[in-house]
């Protein structure tokens, strides 16, 4: 989510809530009162989502370089979160200056391939309001007027380098800011016409794009003094236009809304709402509906106030399930104005300013998996979380290009987790499973079983199987373990093979705090 003012943000999220989701479940009735008996034969598909399922976001302020979210061990206590003598990437208590990202990095390549393919993003507030420098001169150091940023060519070309490398489709969001707008204050293509033809002549294309990063926080995401939802209606309408001229194919993403579902507070005056963005005239419409979810506010900006959460929290259902409440409002957005649109979560994580303490830890794969299979359940096509290597929320550390526990968890998402979703439940609170078809393999099947419980959950599989369990030991920790044993790189900087456990038909255990892939190679229908 884009850096914003951090009281706005403990504001905004007073009224946080969550959507207890608890269905029967077609997949498994109950052996014993302590064990699920799994019965897999028959089931049919409920949906299907995207082959990029799981994606990933690079900021644009990691693209160009400049103030990102400062780590939590570099924090100056002697600034209170939540202050509110904050600017927007300039308040040294929060923020550090980042250089632009290597996207050549030989590691950074190689990992971010190995969860291929799959959609990166690249936006962001600071996309907002950065200049595109169509020229091969030394990159200017002030923006033009009404802009605040700078994107060279050298520094696009290595997005769709990269993009390329890893087997990414590129999507992004484009400048809104003073710059762009015409003597009336509407926006103009020029910039983006320029970015796009740079993409083409560079060999590279954009699969889909929002036209700006979060309209709801039009007005601190670098929009015009005043912007409103009848600007934003007029707005997408010369892009619809653009894209039509220039981007016949291009799938145009909106509204890209973020803060609401349960997180609007009230009294908040400065935000716009989805309701009025889509019901101005002329009515905008988009090929995908497109939001952004965040459940609550990061430790760095509200402390211990409103939006806050503490990690003794990180595991119990009120939170694992508000992926759902932000979905279920923004759904009631798209069944209301994008009726049978598809659905794409564009930009999530744990916490917005940049993610908790824990992120970074074991304790927040339980999360991240959760939202995954929730959503896939749910239909939604794609998500994109936020990031791949910035802050404590990246996959990847910022610094050091280490992969973190997340990683470990996305990249056994990418090698078996398939297109086809099945119904899928717990018989037991705290044990949520999740079924899809094997990836690559036709007839197969993988369940994701996740105990968030401190004891052992016993598990009947109908044949044999193979499993790939994520334990650690401790839930605070950046050393995780595949089947007993920890998982880094190799001494040659490559990633370990990925060996599963055989297992035979019958009564399994799942470790306390454990994700465990099961893969079926066969299954009778």
């Amino acid at each position: 989510m884009k850096p914003i003012l951090p009281a706005l943000i403990s504001r905004i999220l007073i009224g946080l809530f969550f959507f207890a989701c608890c269905s029967p479940g077609k997949l498994f009735a109950q052996a014993s009162e302590n064990t699920i008996n799994l019965k897999l034969s028959g089931l049919k598909p409920i949906s299907k989502i995207d082959e990029r399922f799981q994606s990933f976001n690079v900021e644009m302020v990691e693209v160009v370089g400049g103030n990102f979210w400062i780590p939590y061990d570099k924090i100056d206590t002697t600034q209170k979160p939540g202050d509110n003598n904050v600017v927007m990437g300039q308040t040294k208590s929060l923020y550090r200056a980042i250089p632009p990202i290597n996207l050549y990095e030989k590691r950074l390549t190689m990992l971010a391939a190995a969860l291929g393919p799959t959609y990166i993003r690249v936006s962001g507030s600071w996309a907002n309001s950065t200049y595109f420098q169509n020229n091969d001169k030394t990159k200017m150091t002030t923006a033009p007027p009404g802009f605040k940023n700078v994107l060279s060519r050298k520094e696009w070309k290595g997005v769709v380098d990269f993009s390329k490398a890893v087997n990414a489709k590129l999507v992004n969001s484009f400048a809104i800011s003073d710059g762009v707008r015409d003597k009336d204050g509407i926006w103009t293509p020029d910039q983006a016409k320029a970015l796009v033809n740079y993409t083409k002549l560079m060999g590279g294309s954009l699969a889909a794009a929002e036209l700006f990063n979060e309209p709801t926080f039009a007005g601190y995401g670098g929009a015009p003094k005043g912007y409103n939802a009848a600007t934003f209606a007029k707005d997408i309408a010369v892009f619809k236009t653009f894209v039509k001229s220039s981007l016949p194919k291009m799938i145009v993403l909106g509204p890209g809304s973020v803060g609401e579902g349960g997180m609007l507070g009230s009294g908040n005056m400065a935000m716009l709402k989805t309701d009025d963005l889509l019901s101005a005239d002329p009515r905008p419409t988009f090929d995908v509906f497109s939001y952004h979810f965040y459940g609550g506010v990061s430790k760095r900006c509200a402390g211990e106030g409103p939006g806050s959460m503490s990690p003794k929290d990180a595991l119990s259902p009120a939170w694992l399930n508000k992926t759902l409440a932000g979905y279920n409002y923004y759904k009631g957005m798209r069944d209301k104005y994008l009726s049978g649109k598809p659905i794409w979560l564009t930009e999530t994580a744990d916490a917005a300013c940049g993610g908790n303490p824990w992120a970074a830890t074991f304790l927040d794969c339980f999360r991240y998996v959760e939202q995954l299979g929730k959503l896939a359940k749910e239909g939604v096509q794609v998500v994109m979380h936020n990031t791949l290597s910035a802050s404590e929320y990246g996959l990847i550390d910022q610094d050091s290009h280490q992969p973190r526990p997340n990683y470990w968890t996305a990249l056994l998402w990418s090698r078996f987790m398939g297109t086809d979703v099945y119904d899928a439940g717990s018989s037991t609170p705290g044990v949520d499973i999740f079924v899809h078809s094997l990836k690559k393999r036709s007839g197969g099947m993988t369940l994701l079983i996740v105990n968030t419980l401190s004891t052992t959950a016993a598990v009947t599989i109908p044949s044999n199987a193979e499993q790939y369990s994520l334990t650690a030991d401790e839930l605070q920790t950046k050393k995780i373990q595949l089947n007993g044993e920890d998982l880094s790189l190799t001494a040659n900087d490559e990633l370990p093979v990925i060996k599963g456990k055989p297992i035979k038909a019958g009564v399994i255990q799942m470790a306390p705090h454990s994700i465990t892939f099961l893969t079926f190679a066969s299954i009778k229908k």
